[in-house]
């Protein structure tokens, strides 16, 4: 297991989440074979094995991600096990998923963050101003939170108005950076500087200037859109990523821009935005036409 799992650090690049997400699904694809089949192997496992594990998973009432997660964790896995000959076969091939329902992104209203980031007052200190600098950025650049952590200061580019972003498998994109941005960005920076004095690498610090770390950013997040939706799926950092998507797509903005932007791979993870937007236009014809 210890072999795939570097695979997916080093070759692949997964995120440190997700590879420990797959070794616990591999941890209980093992459990399940030990205890149900007496198998301590699992490149013994066969085709009716697996499916017995899916079918016993969705018997437990797990949403359908988590499922096809799991599936996607066994796929890689064997297919690891042929190129690397340890197994003589994939019993993976004809093993199906279950079907998802589409579920669109949770957004925070433009009207609601447009109030927040204007009119709420900040703490005067580096805290502060470094709260409202992870709001302004994850909203204003539409990053993840994992890419957030991962801006140094040599990724700025102030005369160029950019920020050099690195997106899953380490695939660098240059993400302009809004005039309100850029001055919360500068207020920081100084703030910082007077607080720690002069600092090379990661951007974002914690008040006692260590690099900032993901529950910190999600305990921020939440405190402050909190005041605006009373939605827990409104107050979380990947919630700013999709209305920053969605408020652009609102006002026009090309659906290819929007896919460099939010650094996606194909056109077809940012086409459900498409669905957002489709669904608010239904929204206010069914509220203003005379005939609706």
């Amino acid at each position: 297991m210890e072999e795939f799992l570097d695979f997916l650090r080093y070759e692949k690049r997964f995120s440190p989440h997700t590879v420990v997400s797959y070794q616990t699904d591999l941890t209980q694809f093992a459990a399940f074979l030990k205890q149900e089949c007496e198998l301590d192997d699992p490149r013994q496992a066969t085709h009716p094995l697996i499916r017995g594990w899916v079918v016993q998973l969705m018997s437990q009432n797990l949403d359908p991600r988590t499922v096809n997660r799991k599936v996607a964790c066994l796929r890689s896995f064997f297919k690891f096990l042929l190129r690397t000959h340890q197994v003589e076969a994939n019993p993976m091939l004809r093993v199906k998923a279950p079907k998802m329902a589409r579920k669109l992104p949770e957004f925070v209203p433009e009207e609601a963050l447009n109030r927040l980031l204007n009119n709420f007052t900040f703490e005067d200190n580096f805290g502060g101003v470094r709260d409202q600098l992870i709001l302004e950025t994850l909203y204003g650049t539409g990053i993840r939170l994992s890419e957030l952590l991962g801006i140094t200061e040599t990724d700025l580019d102030l005369a160029g108005h950019t920020v050099r972003v690195t997106g899953k498998g380490d695939k660098q994109r240059l993400v302009p950076l809004n005039p309100s941005l850029l001055l919360v960005l500068e207020r920081y920076r100084a703030a910082r500087l007077a607080e720690f004095g002069p600092q090379g690498g990661l951007l974002l610090r914690t008040d006692k200037g260590a690099p900032l770390y993901e529950k910190l950013v999600y305990r921020t997040v939440k405190r402050y859109l909190s005041q605006i939706s009373t939605s827990a799926a409104h107050q979380h950092p990947h919630s700013l990523r999709h209305a920053f998507a969605t408020h652009l797509l609102g006002k026009g903005a090309d659906l290819n821009a929007i896919k460099e932007l939010l650094g996606h791979a194909s056109l077809a993870a940012t086409q459900v935005y498409t669905h957002l937007s489709v669904d608010r236009l239904k929204s206010v014809f069914d509220q203003a036409h005379p005939r609706a």
